[in-house]
């Protein structure tokens, strides 16, 4: 298997580190939070062209022309995260569950919200795969990646777009 390609991408959460093969993209890395990544050695360094659908959606998403991807991913990770990141594709732009509902619709019991918490923590593609759209029971913004104000600016930014219905998690 050939090692991954990156680049960095500018958007208004910061310098976005892309990485992927010939087809796919398997990472996007926040510059900053608990699961902000380096490139792994191995990777090769790339001119952001190579990323080029990628970037070009990623940039519509943020100038608010688009609310779906259609890029090709290649996550990695256990049955049981490739089960939480699917079900993180079906939230529609905009809206927001939280965590027990999302262990609902995986079929796990509502008790499950820790395992799948950690799941949509370990989510390697944030933004495409939303997993800022999974909030708390009590509507709180809890656990992201990226830091809260990453989270709180994607929601934000997906409601200046189109905005909810119902209600809205409390912003920091």
């Amino acid at each position: 298997m050939e090692p991954l390609r990156y680049a960095y991408m500018e958007s208004p959460v910061g310098d976005l580190l892309l990485a992927g093969d010939e087809t796919d993209l398997h990472v996007i890395s926040f510059p900053r939070g608990h699961k902000a990544r380096a490139p792994e050695p191995e990777w090769q360094k790339a001119d952001i062209s190579f990323f080029a659908e990628a970037t070009r959606q990623l940039r519509a998403y943020f100038d608010g022309k688009i609310t779906a991807f259609n890029v090709p991913l290649k996550p990695a990770g256990t049955a049981f995260q490739m089960a939480v990141w699917e079900a993180l594709l079906e939230i529609p732009y905009g809206e927001t569950i939280s965590y027990g509902e999302l262990a609902r619709r995986i079929g796990k019991p509502p008790g499950a919200s820790r395992a799948v918490g950690a799941a949509n923590g370990a989510n390697p593609l944030p933004i495409i795969i939303p997993c800022h759209r999974v909030i708390g029971a009590d509507n709180s913004l809890t656990g992201f990646g990226g830091g809260l104000d990453v989270k709180a600016f994607l929601l934000e930014h997906e409601w200046s777009v189109q905005p909810p219905v119902g209600h809205q998690p409390k912003l920091i």
